[in-house]
């Protein structure tokens, strides 16, 4: 194991755009086009993935805003993306008309940038103006400019338009004429984790050194934001000030500016609708003589909990096998959506004078995500639209309202042979006794037999992995014979936020354990063998994948380690690291660095281990997970002799791909290795 304080001699690796650091890429890069993608095979199936994310019959998922529906869209002719909108009526037509508002491609090429697609921050209720997120190779820090959605132009910052340059900005709106501003104000204005420390309002016509501060929180923080809530007659100003990553005060700004804290747990979820506030818990919280449970949503009169009132209702309340994986407002109505055994099940909730009436919304397949989307309680009533997938079942998209009829609006079609490939649930006894799920995507005439296996794995931040259409792993694995496994380890929050608490800082080996327990599962049930058995994953995932190379190596044939987090010594000092320390812990400090340095896996690489051969890659431009973490632990493998790839892909920020072109090569890069590396190995 590498001594923690000694000297790193690939600290030069970190250097992101030195060009020594840049040649170091591209050499790999060569290695690697040469290895992997120089064959027919290669070449056949990053076509067909590209095709199928050029294809207009992919469902185009719309925002709705009021009468529009607007959509992000990239096909073959638009790789950068049109930025369109269309109405309902003409949305449910098979071919829609839509209203392209910016074609990225034509303003990359008019202003010669790397132009990504950011996002956009429509004003309303007018939706004459927006604000413009691009960044430059997909980044996380983005160029803001106001658009005018009437003369199709942006309106520059000599005419009066908002524009913010390159950073990681917080830009709102208020009205037409002020917008709410975090940003890089010049030195000591954002936090160590590189986010906004200031929030400003920012009027129109005036300088940006000029805004007035509404609210500072300290450099420690992980970022401060503001906000408005333009419903009608509830209207509300509001400041939060996020602590850590899981942490965040929550401030409603009175007239005079002053700022009111609401009386809440800082890790609780808040949000707030006409009279109703709701929170939902991510541990117990004991007030007025009760105790709420960790997961249940509570709900209250909003002005009544100002006055001081705690009298809440228990909108949901969790059990040992059911969470509450989202909710939102209609006009009339809140929707739920809940994971039982990581399974979605969708209710309708009513607030009425007997309480709030829950009933069951439709039934929702097995094996399958359903999820609700684009309420707009304000200007769509009680409507809502449905999407549903499975591991082999491919998109569909419906409209409905609640009380009313469902209308199916789209159909993706498949892209891969699924015939005969079925989906099973399986739980693994981990290390402590915690059962652990897992889903196993398979031909069935494959059961009784082991074969080449994949399994994917994330384990952090409360991100729960739900059945999803993966069309590129269908056409790259499961249609060639190969077995798909989804993990929902802990660290994620399919069984609500204790699964994710229960792993955080001294806990955090639990999530390996819940991982490696999984795939001695697969051997102890005949689906695989160590040898047959590869694992994928990125970013927490990513470290996950270093972890096991480099505590369970004989548990694996192959890894592939995506845009990782690997050396846990200097996470914290590298871009958005510190914003994780809630997550991990903080490595300077020695009693925390004590379990970190058990896993991290760039100090606890050894010569004289025996590792599966690995895939490592990452982006030039990921400014949130830093690249030098994928470089370092490369050029240390490979010092010590062990077989390693890398792929540094220019462009594509934390992504890992900024057009459809770059995702389906580095799609076809990952099954590729994995065909060689399990089906085709002596």
């Amino acid at each position: 194991m590498t001594e923690p304080n000694a000297t790193d001699p690939y600290l030069w690796l970190e250097q992101v755009t030195d060009e020594r650091a840049l040649d170091w890429a591209r050499a790999h890069n060569e290695v690697v086009v040469t290895q992997f993608a120089g064959s027919d095979r290669f070449s056949d199936l990053e076509r067909r993935i590209l095709d199928m994310l050029d294809t207009d019959t992919k469902i185009a998922y719309p925002a709705r805003r009021g009468r529009w529906l607007y959509n992000f869209w990239r096909d073959a002719d638009h790789p950068r993306g049109l930025w369109r909108r269309t109405s309902f009526e003409e949305y449910a037509k098979q071919s829609p008309r839509w209203d392209v508002l910016i074609d990225v491609d034509a303003l990359a090429e008019a202003e010669s940038e790397n132009w990504v697609w950011g996002g956009a921050a429509v004003l309303r209720p007018e939706q004459s103006r927006a604000l413009i997120s691009l960044s430059r190779g997909g980044a996380d820090a983005k160029v803001v400019r106001e658009f005018d959605m009437e003369r199709l132009a942006f309106i520059d910052k000599a005419d009066g338009g908002f524009e913010l340059p390159e950073a990681k900005s917080e830009l709102r709106w208020i009205d037409i004429d002020s917008v709410y501003v975090g940003t890089d104000f010049g030195p000591g204005s954002l936090t160590d984790s590189g986010y906004p420390r200031i929030a400003k309002r920012w009027r129109r016509g005036t300088e940006l050194d000029s805004a007035e501060t509404i609210f500072e929180g300290d450099p420690g923080d992980v970022a401060v934001s503001a906000g408005y809530d333009r419903t009608p007659g509830y209207e509300r100003h509001y400041v939060g000030r996020a602590t850590d990553f899981f942490n965040e005060e929550v401030y409603l700004v009175e007239e005079d500016g002053t700022l009111r804290l609401l009386d809440i747990p800082t890790d609780a979820s808040e949000s707030w609708y006409k009279d109703w506030l709701l929170i939902r818990l991510k541990s117990p919280w004991e007030i007025a003589d009760r105790t709420y449970p960790a997961g249940a949503l509570l709900a209250t009169d909003f002005e009544r909990f100002l006055s001081g009132e705690r009298d809440f209702d228990i909108v949901f309340t969790p059990d040992a096998h059911t969470s509450l994986h989202g909710y939102g407002w209609t006009e009339n109505h809140l929707m739920l959506i809940t994971l039982e055994d990581v399974q979605t099940k969708l209710y309708v909730v009513t607030p009425s004078a007997d309480g709030w009436l829950r009933e069951p919304l439709a039934d929702t397949p097995p094996m399958a995500t359903t999820s609700v989307m684009n309420l707009d309680p304000l200007e769509s009533g009680d409507e809502f639209m449905l999407t549903t997938s499975g591991f082999t079942n491919p998109a569909t998209l419906l409209s409905s309202a609640v009380g009313g009829d469902t209308r199916l609006l789209k159909q993706e079609p498949g892209f891969f042979d699924a015939s005969g490939i079925e989906t099973e649930q399986f739980f693994a006894r981990s290390d402590d006794g915690t059962m652990v799920p897992y889903f196993v995507i398979r031909h069935r005439h494959l059961r009784g037999t082991p074969g080449p296996t994949i399994m994917s794995g994330y384990g952090g931040f409360e991100v729960s992995r739900t059945p999803a259409y993966s069309g590129a792993s269908g056409m790259g694995w499961l249609e060639r014979g190969g077995t798909w496994v989804t993990t929902n380890i802990r660290g994620g929050g399919e069984y609500g936020p204790q699964w994710h608490t229960s792993v955080q800082k001294a806990d955090r080996h639990k999530v390996y354990e819940d991982f490696s327990s999984i795939a001695a599962d697969l051997v102890t049930r005949g689906i695989t063998t160590p040898e047959q058995l590869g694992a994928v994953g990125g970013s927490n995932g990513g470290l996950l994948m270093g972890v096991m190379l480099t505590r369970y190596p004989h548990l694996f044939g192959a890894i592939v380690c995506q845009v990782p987090l690997l050396d846990m010594k200097r996470y914290h000092l590298l871009l958005a690291g510190a914003s994780w320390v809630a997550e991990y812990g903080d490595p300077d400090k020695p009693e925390e660095w004590k379990y970190i340095a058990e896993y991290s896996p760039y100090q606890n690489v050894r010569g004289d281990a025996k590792y599966p051969p690995i895939l490592i890659t990452t982006s030039t431009r990921d400014d949130r997970v830093h690249p030098g973490h994928a470089r370092k632990m490369t050029a240390l493998l490979e010092e010590l002799g062990h077989t390693v790839w890398y792929h540094e892909n220019i462009e594509g920020g934390h992504g890992g791909a900024a057009d459809n072109k770059q995702s389906a090569f580095q799609a076809g890069l990952i099954y590729e290795f994995f065909t060689q590396q399990l089906n085709e190995r002596d």
